[in-house]
C-alpha cells in the first residue's frame, strides 16, 4: 500500500527533517545495537568520555536527561564495567562518573559505527552538499560548533 499523497505536508521543511531525523536515529540505532548499545546509553557514555570525571546531576543536566532515566542508563553502564561512579573528591555527598578503558574502547567502535550510519543517511549527497547541509542544521537548530 503505497503513502497517502498529502502534497502540503510532505512539502514542509519540518515534515521532512522529521522524516529525515527519524531515517537517521533508526540508522544509527540499528548501528549502536551491533555493538549492544542504545542512543542513550552512546550519548552518557559521550559525554561522561568529554566532562569526566563528572558529577552525575552535571552529567544529567549536560546530556538533559531526567535524573531517574540517568540513573537507570548509568547502571547499565556500570554494571557492563563501561563507566565508574565514585564519591566526588570535590563533594563527597556526589557521584562522579568516570569511563573504564573498556568504556572508552566501545565508545570508539560506537563513533565509527554511528558515523557510518551517517554516511549512509547522506549517501545521496556530495561532500560540498553534506558540507553545506550540516551548516544549514546547525544554524536552524540553535547548534554551535
Amino acid at each position: 500500500m503505497s503513502e497517502a499523497p498529502l502534497p502540503a505536508i510532505r512539502s514542509l521543511p519540518s515534515w521532512l527533517l522529521g522524516r529525515a531525523a527519524a531515517r537517521g536515529r533508526a540508522l544509527v540505532a540499528e548501528a549502536l545495537a551491533e555493538e549492544d548499545m542504545r542512543m542513550w546509553h552512546h550519548v552518557v557514555l559521550s559525554a561522561v568520555r568529554d566532562l569526566g570525571p563528572v558529577a552525575q546531576a552535571d552529567l544529567g543536566r549536560g546530556v538533559r536527561l531526567d535524573p531517574k532515566d540517568l540513573v537507570g542508563v548509568l547502571n547499565d553502564l556500570q554494571t557492563a564495567g563501561l563507566v565508574v561512579r565514585e564519591p566526588d573528591p570535590r563533594d563527597r555527598r556526589k557521584n562522579a562518573v568516570s569511563l573504564t578503558g573498556e568504556g572508552a574502547r566501545l565508545l570508539k567502535r560506537c563513533e565509527v559505527a554511528a558515523r557510518a550510519a551517517n554516511d549512509e543517511l547522506l549517501a545521496p549527497l556530495s561532500a560540498a552538499e553534506r558540507e553545506r547541509f550540516t551548516d544549514m542544521l546547525r544554524r536552524i537548530s540553535g547548534v554551535t560548533g
